[in-house]
């Protein structure tokens, strides 16, 4: 079974304040959760105004948004804040030292199925328009 447009949705917008004076590695963080089919709305309103919303305040942020799928019959959706950063350094001015340890919100718990998963990447293809210092 293919997804289908109506099965996923998106929010995105491009952070502010992307600083283009930096080296290193674009930065791709992708974090993803699982919650009951019947709070995706509300919990992607909670992330925007928590995690994703932090993000888009970070210094360094260049792209933040949030990605939904049903995953099966049981009433279960996938949520996924995908951000595009700077560096490394950017990510750690949002996580702190500790890049790879979650930043969770006090109503996480309430929404989360079981343990979400957070991932990073060396971004290969940069978006449109989009040159930081550096980067050919």
């Amino acid at each position: 079974m293919g997804l289908r447009l109506e099965d996923a949705g998106a929010v995105d917008v491009v952070c502010g304040d992307v600083r283009r004076d930096v080296g290193g590695p674009v930065i791709a963080r992708v974090w993803t959760g699982v919650v009951a089919s019947d709070d995706r709305d509300s919990y992607v309103a909670y992330v925007e105004a928590t995690g994703v919303g932090e993000y888009r305040n970070t210094p360094g942020c260049v792209l933040a948004t949030v990605l939904t799928r049903e995953l099966d019959d049981e009433g279960r959706t996938e949520v996924t804040a995908f951000s595009i950063w700077e560096d490394e350094a950017s990510v750690r001015a949002f996580a702190g030292d500790d890049v790879n340890a979650m930043v969770l919100y006090p109503e996480d718990e309430r929404y989360l199925l079981g343990a979400p998963q957070l991932r990073h990447y060396q971004v290969a293809s940069l978006p449109n328009g989009y040159e930081p210092k550096g980067v050919q």
